[in-house]
């Protein structure tokens, strides 16, 4: 397999990669606190992107990136006729820079992802050699006076000895260059880089921002909208994943098989949890996984406060979990085995336990909770 033919880690599956995709949605709180800090010369060297994944944080790196290097500094030298600062991160999709960049050949530019082993295998982390290539670009770059922009996506994949390098240059940044960190989980980070970087957060999108989004990439699911929404928590990539998978499916057969408890349907559960464990599933099955720990937490939530969460994440959803969870005990009590199912399916994912004899154990410890 060739790199080309490799995933891009920082490409959703499904998805435009972040700089093919010129309009961001949801996001224009995050968007205009960067643009208060351009405008008010405080451009800050290093910006930590946080929030969910999928929720546009690479995006919105990207947009930055374009927006910084297209944009001449502002010459005001005290004369009154100096240009007002930009409203908007938008820059012409025909404008220079927005065309090297889509083209791969920004000068300006650098991205660090994780890279190819020398066996031709996506590495988990971002190693130490992918940060020190910033020198190369640092030294090839300096000539022209221009800004220079780094993208690193995700900096929670770091190693030590990655984020080490990193640090240092986040301690002596480069003249007119910005570090733009995106982060699905920041409290994995050192906190000498927290610290030095400016925090961006971004929020889970709205169901019509979910839309919206879901339309640039030519994904149509208007009609379940809101259960996409509420299943997605928000995240295009989220949802991207459940509707690539046939997620809303899945979670319907699930709340229906919950709906049978505690005198559990065998049946239709042995149906579901072969489906997920056929040849070829193994998505699916991960998949089933996530959707079996959403459930529980919805079930917990619902005991915790006495209401389903809203909006409904499949038909029926409501009902079910108000009466399988209609006081705090119940919801305690689908916490606790909501733990215990995480635990029990990752180990038996770890020691390659039959994947259908693991759902139905799961199934079967739900029966008992809803029975208790």
């Amino acid at each position: 397999m060739s790199d080309t033919d490799l995933p891009a880690p920082d490409q959703a599956p499904g998805a435009p990669h972040p700089r093919d995709t010129l309009v961001l949605f949801g996001q224009n709180e995050a968007e205009n606190e960067f643009l208060h800090a351009y405008g008010s010369n405080r451009l800050h060297h290093g910006w930590l992107l946080t929030g969910p994944q999928g929720v546009g944080k690479a995006t919105l790196a990207w947009r930055i990136a374009r927006f910084l290097l297209a944009t001449p500094p502002a010459d005001d030298d005290g004369m009154f006729d100096a240009p007002p600062p930009p409203e908007t991160l938008d820059i012409d999709p025909d404008h220079p820079v927005s065309r090297r960049i889509l083209a791969g050949a920004e000068p300006g530019l650098a991205s660090i992802t994780r890279s190819v082993n020398d066996k031709g295998r996506m590495r988990d982390q971002i190693v130490v050699d992918d940060v020190r290539k910033l020198n190369r670009f640092f030294g090839l770059s300096s000539a022209d006076g221009g800004h220079r922009v780094v993208i690193v996506d995700a900096v929670d994949e770091m190693n030590a000895n990655a984020a080490n390098a990193l640090l240092k240059m986040l301690e002596e940044p480069p003249a007119r260059t910005t570090l733009l960190l995106v982060s699905h989980q920041p409290s994995r980070l050192l906190a000498t880089i927290r610290s030095r970087c400016r925090t961006l957060r971004l929020s889970p999108l709205s169901a019509d921002d979910m839309q919206s989004a879901l339309d640039q990439t030519g994904t149509h699911a208007l009609e379940q909208g809101e259960h996409l929404a509420a299943l997605a928590s928000g995240s295009v990539g989220a949802a991207l994943r459940l509707t690539n998978l046939g997620g809303l499916q899945i979670y319907a057969e699930l709340i229906a098989i919950l709906n049978t408890l505690p005198r559990l349907d065998r049946a239709r559960a042995l149906a579901l949890a072969e489906a997920a464990a056929q040849r070829g599933a193994s998505e699916k099955f991960e998949l089933l996984l996530t959707l079996i720990d959403t459930a529980l937490a919805r079930l917990a939530r619902t005991g915790a406060t006495g209401q389903p969460p809203t909006p409904e994440a499949a038909p029926g959803e409501a009902a079910a979990l108000a009466r399988l969870a209609g006081e705090p005990q119940k919801g305690r009590a689908w916490a606790e085995v909501a733990a215990t199912i995480t635990r029990r399916a990752r180990h038996g994912q770890a020691v390659n336990l039959d994947p259908a004899s693991l759902v139905l154990d799961t199934f079967f410890k739900m029966q008992e909770t809803a029975a208790g």
